[in-house]
């Protein structure tokens, strides 16, 4: 919403000032402020370090191809498929990781079948991934129906499915890479809980790690970018609102930390297994289609397709239900 603002700038520009504060100057804060002496621990196993930036550097990948897939499928249908694959490996993925490496105190696949509320969390996964499915047919009717009322078909040239499929679940599996970045991490979490951090924050440390990677697939990026299409001069362009625009943008980074912020914060109460992400995902899609609402974008379609969105957003928050009572149980 702040990048709407935005004035006169080509998307590298923006989307790079803004990353300089969500991937670097608003996670340092955070650790700065809930853990002074993070420096004595951030470059102390140098393992966990390199696994963690490996995997920021994954869901970094997948961030950019995330654009790539919406102009192939459209952002209904793509949003869709790219949430939902990486709602599901981000949920389950570490559990069968656990399966085959078992560590005390993680949960894995086979716990999860052979425990009631395993096996309730492993239903509200498959609820989520219908609930997925039926806001992407929503979408995809709403689009349909708008071409046809608009009579423009404009965007259709580039609609490509094969294309878009591939990229789309390319996409979708790398940005869970996140999940796997916070487990990753997970080590030095613990040590700076004993440390003595608030719990809740432990999760801070490792933050900055993933976001290091992101920063760096998407850095080098936006500067081809910038060089390929002169960008550069949009930092220093009087003709367009320059502190308008920094201020947006930096709103937008924070704006976007704070969800792993608060992220985070939730996921030290309820671990880093299935639920932790599923919940996550379902959010972002549930409040992506409040939005949609408020700004009008289902403006003008049947009331079929209105429907079908509320269906799926309503699976959305029953898988929601269903997977925080699991975990509560399990």
């Amino acid at each position: 919403m702040p990048y709407k603002r935005v004035k006169g700038w080509k998307w590298e520009s923006y989307w790079i000032t803004g990353g300089l504060f969500s991937w670097l100057i608003a996670p340092f804060f955070a650790l700065w402020l809930t853990f002074p002496e993070f420096h004595s621990l951030l470059f102390s196993n140098k393992t966990v370090l390199a696994y963690t930036i490996f995997f920021g550097i994954l869901w970094g990948v997948g961030g950019l191809t995330y654009g790539l897939g919406m102009r192939f499928l459209g952002l209904s249908l793509g949003n869709s498929v790219m949430l939902g694959f990486s709602s599901a490996f981000g949920a389950l993925f570490p559990a069968i990781y656990y399966n085959f490496n078992p560590q005390h105190g993680k949960v894995s696949l086979n716990d999860m079948l052979n425990s009631t509320g395993g096996r309730i969390i492993l239903f509200g996964i498959l609820l989520c991934i219908f609930g997925i499915a039926l806001s992407g047919k929503a979408g995809m009717m709403k689009e349909k129906e708008q071409r046809i009322t608009s009579s423009k078909q404009k965007g259709d040239a580039e609609f490509n499915f094969k294309k878009g499929i591939v990229v789309a679940i390319f996409s979708g599996i790398l940005s869970s890479c996140f999940n796997y970045g916070i487990e990753a991490g997970k080590p030095l979490a613990e040590a700076a809980v004993e440390l003595g951090i608030n719990p809740l924050f432990q999760n801070n440390i490792t933050f900055v790690l993933v976001l290091w990677g992101g920063f760096a697939t998407n850095f080098i990026w936006c500067t081809y970018l910038i060089i390929k299409n002169h960008s550069y001069t949009d930092f220093t362009n009087n003709a367009v609102p320059l502190t308008r625009n920094y201020i947006f943008c930096a709103l937008a980074g924070v704006t976007w930390f704070l969800q792993f912020f608060f992220y985070g914060m939730g996921e030290s109460r309820l671990g880093n297994g299935a639920s932790s992400w599923i919940l996550h995902m379902s959010a972002i899609i549930l409040v992506g289609n409040l939005w949609g609402l408020y700004l009008k974008e289902w403006k003008g379609v049947t009331k079929r397709a209105k429907n079908t969105m509320i269906m799926g957003v309503t699976i959305l928050l029953i898988s929601v239900i269903v997977v925080g009572y699991g975990n509560y149980l399990i």
